[in-house]
């Protein structure tokens, strides 16, 4: 079969060449030439324009809820809105070794007793996938698995096969024939995701794709590739820790910032039903420089400690903080400078959310603030004290959106104190929980040393 013809298009302006070169003839950019496959002529291309769909007026349209599949993983499921839906593409990007193929091979399993599955890895020989399936207590007996990088040896496999469900495993490794560039460039990941997307679209496949991060994080390839696909999912965590988090970026069938808390265990991933407790260290006592605080992940109320080390710094202190934002934690300390009488001016401060967890809401304002004021004071909290809420430049303490949902999950835990907004203060007695409103940050302090 002769190859399609490639050009170079401009990132930039959209100007097209032959060949590459390194600065684009249209606009004089350096470096913004992309491989593409060449579009057919005119007549071509829009050959499909007779058989389009009828305009409809938005109101008149018949919709109806979309059928999901569980995937026999309760927290992954959770990340995805419920579980797979026909005809989805699915997203998920970590770092090497977080356990992506681990996870997708255990739900591979599960949902094979219940639909068609097809197990398509780039990376891995059939025979080390049927490794980690024995290691992982996998039978497989209903897993199809091909170890295969070529696009159009997968999608005639893809035909052949008819599977519902399928993982791609991964996106980076596959190549299209009609590109000349290598597998994992920008042009042959374009190509590849959208050729695949638009085959499980029309067969009505749920089709899970793997991707590469960088060394920032973020997913490889073209921003295009997240646009493409219906969701997208983070795989987070420490390698040294047991403990991963899939999170939900974007999703079309369901609700974004959804997070689903695994196990890494000898068995693969386990779901973990109560995950505040991963979040809350095991004091035997309380200890000065901790808060606990309720934050919300997607729809899920959590519970995290922070904790704060206020020690003697120099003539340059550092402020240092894990799990959440250093510009925030600087001016958090200017207010508690400014209108709580607390000088860390000369100290050094650092901060940190315990189980790796990273909080981005600023209702952890007020617990960071509690946390640092506890130890430079080195006065422990009461036992069984959460305290949320956002603090402004003016000293105002701010309610967070959801205040009796994370009420109750404290109430739920065991936690007896309560410092919040006084817009998030309920008006009904939470059982089992005292409940002190503040206003401004001198009222939350006063109200805690009343306390310790």
């Amino acid at each position: 079969m002769a190859k399609d013809k490639t050009q170079y298009t401009c990132s930039d302006c959209g100007g097209s060449s032959p060949k590459w070169l390194g600065k684009c003839p249209h606009c004089g950019a350096w470096n913004t030439l992309q491989e593409a496959r060449a579009e057919g002529s005119t007549a071509h291309r829009f050959h499909s324009l007779g058989g389009t769909q009828p305009v409809a007026t938005l109101s008149e349209i018949v919709v109806a809820e979309v059928p999901r599949t569980p995937t026999g993983q309760d927290e992954l499921d959770r990340a995805l809105g419920g579980g797979i839906v026909g005809g989805g593409v699915v997203l998920i990007g970590g770092d090497p070794g977080i356990g992506k193929s681990t996870l997708l091979l255990q739900a591979a399993d599960s949902l094979s007793r219940q639909m068609s599955v097809l197990y398509i890895t780039g990376e891995e020989s059939g025979a080390q996938v049927a490794l980690r399936a024995r290691r992982l207590g996998l039978d497989g007996k209903k897993v199809r698995v091909l170890a295969e990088i070529s696009l159009e040896k997968i999608l005639f496999a893809l035909q052949a096969e008819a599977p519902d469900f399928c993982v791609i495993d991964s996106i980076q490794t596959v190549y299209s024939e009609q590109l000349t560039s290598a597998p994992g460039s920008v042009a042959q990941v374009r190509e590849c995701a959208a050729q695949l997307t638009r085959h499980a679209k029309s067969a009505g496949t749920s089709l899970v794709l793997v991707g590469h991060v960088t060394k920032d994080g973020t997913l490889a390839g073209p921003r295009v590739l997240e646009h493409i696909v219906d969701t997208v999912l983070y795989f987070e965590g420490d390698t040294h820790s047991s403990f991963r988090l899939v999170r939900a970026i974007k999703n079309r069938f369901g609700a974004v910032n959804e997070i689903g808390v695994f196990a890494m265990t000898e068995k693969g991933l386990k779901g973990v039903a109560n995950p505040s407790a991963i979040f809350l260290s095991t004091h035997g006592e309380p200890v000065p420089g901790s808060c606990v605080l309720v934050t919300l992940e997607g729809t899920r109320p959590l519970l995290v400690e922070i904790q704060a080390l206020v020690d003697s710094g120099g003539p340059s202190p550092r402020r240092l903080s894990v799990g959440l934002e250093r510009d925030r934690l600087a001016m958090l300390l200017a207010v508690l400078h400014r209108h709580a009488g607390v000088s860390c001016m000369d100290q050094d401060v650092f901060v940190n959310a315990v189980g790796g967890v990273r909080i981005s809401e600023p209702a952890a304002d007020l617990a960071v603030l509690l946390a640092i004021q506890g130890s430079l004071r080195g006065k422990a909290l009461p036992r069984g004290f959460i305290a949320f809420g956002e603090v402004g430049l003016a000293g105002e303490v701010r309610p967070a959106p959801r205040g009796q949902e994370r009420l109750r999950e404290a109430a739920k835990l065991g936690f007896s104190v309560a410092v919040v907004p006084k817009a998030n203060a309920p008006k009904k007695p939470v059982e089992g929980l005292t409940i002190h409103s503040v206003e401004r940050i001198e009222e939350a302090i006063e109200a805690v040393r009343g306390l310790t």
